[in-house]
């Protein structure tokens, strides 16, 4: 029985013909990643901006009514900038109002407003059915911000100083490009199509990084192999045969994944779409930043192939103590 193979032994595609336009490209997304956050900002969770979320499903109607529901919870004293949003279904809503500074440590004060609410809208609709409540106080969101932006900064980190110690230092700064690329472009995602952004986000992005990573060292390591055996070839010819030589594996890996995840995609559970969507997103720019980012700045970092001298065989001291240089 023959084995299925998606890319061909003999494939021989230059990926780094593009690595400038394709650098320029990812910078500039990059920046206006970046900007998107500072400018649009994200839609911060329960979790990170604070404050009573509560989930409800307007059972035998069709859709949620939003607007309405604007208005009404709105014109509700203790209520300030409430945001209504559809969650799931069409008819499934989330409302997060933000608490007052002296509500905090007080949980009968947030118990009290979400009954508030829910009698508003069982006033016009008195099917409406509470899924869910989640109550968090500003001191506690800020510390799950602060903790999130440490956590990742210190995996990013972290990783790029576990590549320094494996390979060379060249390749720590690529991988470190590479996550700082991907985490990014994840950000700028989310600023644009303002999905919440929670806990669940936080740990899709250390998923992102990790297959990101071991992305990256797969086909480094091949680089450090090539290097060592053809010492005489140009290095973006290396590291197109170095990519190419680990293209099946990248390809297997991805498509088994993606698989997993359109699934999830379409009819998992709504709760999880956030997760599911970042992963998905992380597994293309994940792929991407290994070929495009972290091979092609070897090169402008002067990556050599003396820096990795293969060992020497127990024939060749042999044939060194024949010729007497030992």
């Amino acid at each position: 029985m023959r084995l299925l193979k998606l890319v061909p032994e003999d494939t021989n595609i230059k990926f780094l013909k593009w690595r400038v336009p394709f650098y320029i490209v990812s910078v500039l997304l990059m920046i206006a990643s970046w900007g998107l956050v500072a400018v649009q900002g994200l839609n911060y969770g329960v979790d990170f901006a604070g404050g009573q979320e509560i989930r409800a499903t307007f059972v035998g109607e069709e859709t949620a009514p939003i607007t309405e529901l604007r208005q009404t919870v709105a014109a509700l004293d203790e209520v300030e900038d409430p945001v209504i949003q559809r969650f799931g279904e069409v008819n499934q809503v989330s409302i997060r109002v933000k608490l007052p500074p002296e509500a905090e440590g007080d949980p009968g004060f947030a118990n009290a407003m979400t009954d508030r609410i829910t009698e508003a809208m069982q006033a016009g609709h008195p099917d409406v059915r509470i899924d869910g409540v989640d109550s968090v106080s500003g001191k506690v969101s800020g510390e799950f911000r602060n903790d999130a932006g440490w956590a990742l900064l210190a995996a990013m980190m972290m990783v790029a100083l576990y590549i320094w110690i494996r390979f060379e230092w060249q390749f720590g700064v690529g991988a470190l490009f590479a996550l700082v690329h991907d985490v990014s472009l994840t950000l700028g995602f989310f600023a644009v199509t303002q999905l919440e952004f929670s806990l669940q986000i936080i740990a899709a992005i250390l998923a992102i990084i990790g297959y990101s990573l071991n992305d990256t060292i797969v086909v480094y390591d091949r680089i450090r192999e090539n290097l060592k055996k053809y010492r005489k070839m140009p290095l973006p010819e290396l590291l197109d045969l170095s990519v190419n030589e680990t293209l099946a594996r990248t390809i297997m890996t991805s498509l088994t994944l993606f698989v997993a995840l359109i699934a999830l995609l379409l009819i998992g559970p709504a709760s999880l779409f956030g997760l599911v969507a970042a992963i998905t997103l992380g597994l293309f720019i994940g792929t991407y930043s290994s070929v495009y980012m972290a091979a092609p700045i070897l090169i402008w970092l002067g990556v050599n192939s003396d820096s990795f001298v293969p060992e020497e065989t127990v024939a060749d001291k042999q044939e060194r103590l024949a010729r007497g240089e030992m």
